[in-house]
């Protein structure tokens, strides 16, 4: 039996207040990744991004528990890196380059906790707009509580 295709599309912007939001995030993704550059551990940034969105009063939460359902049956629990303004999912990464399981990871993380939208942020890189990819889960509900 085939899976289904994961319903992702990483051009879809969900709407103009998402579309906002992406981009104080990026901003701020950015300005972490201009004062400290590449090569430092994930948990360095993910303190760093903290920082920023707070100094730029972007409402966020850290390490979001989420259960994992299987069969209606609780099988564990994952933690979102951040879950900013309870509508977009951050993951970051302190890696090479990002690969596919990267992806895949965040597709899941959409899958299981509802939300709309989610970035993926790799800070290893030169220069931050290569390492920022935006995946849309486009059979989330309208608002995941």
């Amino acid at each position: 039996m085939s899976e289904e295709m994961p319903y992702v599309d990483e051009d879809m912007e969900p709407d103009a207040e998402l579309n906002a939001l992406t981009n104080a995030i990026i901003g701020a993704a950015i300005e972490v990744h201009r004062q400290l550059g590449a090569g430092l551990l994930e948990l360095l940034y993910e303190n760093a991004l903290a920082h920023e969105f707070m100094l730029r009063s972007i409402p966020f939460i850290r390490q979001v528990p989420v259960s994992i359902l299987y069969k209606q049956q609780v099988i564990g629990e994952t933690r979102l890196d951040f879950l900013v303004a309870g509508k977009v999912v951050v993951e970051i990464k302190a890696v090479e380059m990002l690969a596919k399981v990267h992806s895949s990871q965040l597709i899941c993380y959409l899958k299981v906790s509802g939300y709309k939208l989610g970035l993926l942020i790799n800070f290893n890189v030169a220069v931050l707009k290569d390492g920022i990819k935006r995946i849309a889960n486009t059979r989330a509900k309208l608002s995941a509580s």
